[in-house]
């Protein structure tokens, strides 16, 4: 009897532990939640890319290819950046075609994974991850966004530096 009783005391302690972990999470940054989802989890991102050549060769520019999850803390910082920063915003739209490819590998493990592979960031890379291409779709650049942070967020003049390193030339 006295078993039963500390097993379920016990169960329920551990029941409480795990309850708890994704309260300590949010609360800390861990894992930030926009309340909406940046990344279409179901959208074909060789579809994404294909329409992005398209409009890279109408408008003369660049192609920014985000990879990420809705899940993913690092990526939320980094979309957010990318909207409220206004030097970084103004960058994005004067020279780059934008796209968010989700890669959520709890969603679906092979979800854009043939992107992930072509673009070389299959095994030493976490999210985000930055993918820059040329007007034509040949690929430039693959970037570990972990080079651009800086304590708990990405280092705006590291982002900025990064987009202009890319930037086409006119």
């Amino acid at each position: 009897m006295k078993t039963r009783i500390l097993q379920n005391s016990l169960r329920v302690s551990l029941l409480l532990a795990f309850a708890a972990i994704p309260m300590r999470l949010q609360a800390d940054g861990g894992t930030e939640s926009t309340g909406s989802k940046i990344y279409d989890e179901l959208a074909d991102g060789s579809e994404q890319v294909a329409k992005a050549i398209v409009l890279a060769t109408k408008d003369h520019k660049r192609i920014l290819l985000e990879f990420g999850a809705n899940g993913c803390g690092w990526c939320i910082k980094l979309h957010k950046l990318f909207e409220s920063d206004k030097t970084i915003s103004e960058e994005l739209k004067a020279n780059y075609v934008f796209a968010l490819i989700d890669n959520n590998k709890e969603h679906d493990k092979e979800h854009n994974k043939n992107l992930v592979v072509k673009y070389g960031a299959e095994y030493n890379f976490g999210w985000p991850f930055l993918v820059v291409l040329n007007t034509d779709g040949t690929h430039l650049v693959t970037k570990n966004t972990g080079d651009l942070e800086e304590g708990d967020h990405h280092n705006p003049q590291k982002v900025l530096a990064f987009l202009k390193e890319w930037e086409p030339k006119r």
